[in-house]
């Protein structure tokens, strides 16, 4: 299917820093970071935006790099159900691409 200009994207990226944190997975809402429960207020807030002819159209779509773990994704579901975003496109990155 075809994703309409609408849609909102979540990056879901793995990352390794340095320190006590270690490794983790980042939340990306298009061009800021946020976390799973930050994902329903921007989802809402985006609809809010749209017509509802658009509303019905919306495809939220996942983009997780392959060491994204499977709880991350889990939240997210959990957050877009909430907002009431029940089309999700997923997609997935190869490590170190």
């Amino acid at each position: 299917g075809i994703i309409n200009r609408y849609s909102p994207i979540l990056y879901l990226i793995e990352y390794k820093k340095t320190g006590k944190d270690g490794t983790g997975t980042q939340i990306q809402l298009n061009d800021k970071f946020a976390s799973a429960p930050e994902v329903m207020d921007y989802i809402s807030a985006e609809k809010k935006r749209m017509s509802p002819e658009d509303q019905k159209l919306m495809t939220v779509s996942i983009k997780a790099d392959q060491e994204t773990k499977m709880g991350v994704i889990t939240d997210v579901k959990q957050a877009l159900r909430q907002a009431k975003a029940l089309k999700i496109s997923y997609s997935a990155t190869e490590k170190g691409k």
